[in-house]
C-alpha cells in the first residue's frame, strides 16, 4: 500500500480533524499538505503517527485458486448461485457444509474429481432451477 494512502487510514484510525491533521504534518514536515512532501518526509510522518497510536493492520488472508480445474468450477458455480438468489450464504463456510454434507469431505479444495462431479451436477441443476424464476429479460442478459 502507498504511504499517501496510510496516512489517510491512520488519520481516520486516530480522529484527526483537518486543523490537527494539518498541524500534525507540518510540525513533522514543515509542509501542511501530503501531495508536496517527499517519499521519506510521508514516512515520517506515518512513523509520527505510529508514535501517536495508529496500527497497521494486516490485509485479511486472501485464499490462492485452487490448481484443480474442477475445484475451480464449484467455487464457481457455488458463487453463481448466490448471485442469482438460488442459496442465501454464499460464503466459503456454507461451500464447505454443503460439500461435507454429501461427501466425506470437509473442504472442496480436498474433493477428488470422482467426489466433484456429483456436486457440480447439483450445483448445475441448482443453478438452473434458479434461473427459471428470473425474468426473461434478465435472464438473457446473465447468458
Amino acid at each position: 500500500m502507498n504511504t499517501k494512502a496510510i496516512i489517510n487510514i491512520a488519520r481516520q484510525q486516530l480522529g484527526l480533524d483537518d486543523e490537527d491533521y494539518r498541524a500534525m504534518l507540518v510540525r513533522v514536515t514543515g509542509l501542511a499538505s501530503v501531495r508536496e512532501m517527499t517519499e521519506p518526509q510521508r514516512l515520517a510522518v506515518v512513523e509520527e503517527m505510529k508514535r501517536l497510536g495508529f496500527r497497521v493492520k494486516s490485509g485479511g488472508k486472501r485464499l490462492s485458486a485452487s490448481i484443480k480445474p474442477y475445484v475451480r468450477l464449484v467455487h464457481a458455480l457455488w458463487a453463481s448461485c448466490h448471485r442469482k438468489g438460488v442459496i442465501a450464504d454464499g460464503s466459503r463456510n456454507a461451500l464447505r457444509s454443503f460439500v461435507s454434507a454429501r461427501t466425506t469431505v470437509s473442504d472442496p479444495d480436498f474433493l477428488t474429481y470422482e467426489q466433484a462431479s456429483p456436486i457440480i451436477e447439483t450445483l448445475k441443476m441448482m443453478e438452473r432451477r434458479g434461473m427459471e424464476n428470473v425474468p426473461e429479460e434478465r435472464r438473457n442478459a446473465e447468458k
